[in-house]
């Protein structure tokens, strides 16, 4: 399957605002991926209609991307059966607190399955939620999902950037890389690290940015991922 498990929608406020469901569905559609993830800043608010969007046009996991006190991304993937009301409980509860200015960061909108706008966040979302970056993973694993170190080399906001090593203790499931060039980098570095799936992500904050059929993961391989930590 093609696959871009990175994608944010107009909720994020560095985004788009024509990152809609229906745009961003459509347009993953027509570039030939089978598997999406959306991915917003700390919240899965944006989540509950895609379902019904992505219907007959790509398969999905739930996403989101939450940053710990050390100003680390970690993705975590949730299957499509699962709750998404306690998850976003949990977000709520330890997001910073810091108002959206929309004039300086953007706005940050939720769609329905029409892309009618039926709400906005007024808190920041690209803030650190106050936990760390193991307290998050052992909270991901508690709604059972699975923990992605997100672009582990190359952004500001990578664990390589702020911790400065990657650590098999944090019992996290994966690594989120730009490119091969960061893979072979990270596997030298780390040798561990060959025994964790890797997931090549585009980080989409528009739509010309969504992945281009070039990756591709057998959707066993990924569901392995759940097996393996929850039987």
């Amino acid at each position: 399957m093609y696959y871009d498990l990175h994608i944010h929608s107009a909720l994020s406020p560095c985004s788009d605002d024509d990152m809609t469901l229906n745009n961003i569905v459509n347009m993953s559609f027509i570039k030939g991926l089978d598997l999406i993830a959306i991915t917003d800043h700390n919240s899965v608010k944006q989540l509950s209609c895609l379902p019904t969007v992505a219907q007959g046009k790509v398969k999905f996991v739930y996403g989101v991307e939450i940053q710990s006190r050390e100003e680390v991304h970690i993705l975590a993937y949730f299957l499509p059966e699962t709750e998404l009301a306690p998850i976003q409980q949990f977000l709520d509860y330890y997001l910073i607190e810091e108002p959206n200015d929309e004039d300086y960061f953007g706005h940050q909108y939720i769609f329905n399955d029409q892309d009618e706008i039926i709400g906005s966040e007024s808190r920041l979302l690209i803030v650190s939620i106050d936990l760390s970056l193991t307290d998050i993973i052992k909270a991901i694993h508690q709604f059972q999902g699975i923990a992605i170190l997100a672009h582990a080399l190359s952004k500001r906001y990578s664990v390589m950037h702020n911790m400065l090593t990657i650590d098999p203790t944090w019992d996290f499931d994966g690594i989120e890389v730009t490119n091969k060039e960061e893979q072979e980098k990270l596997l030298v570095m780390f040798p561990f690290l060959k025994n964790y799936m890797w997931f090549f992500n585009s980080d989409a904050h528009s739509l010309v940015d969504i992945n281009e059929p070039l990756y591709q993961l057998e959707w066993e391989d990924f569901y392995q991922l759940w097996r393996k930590r929850y039987g």
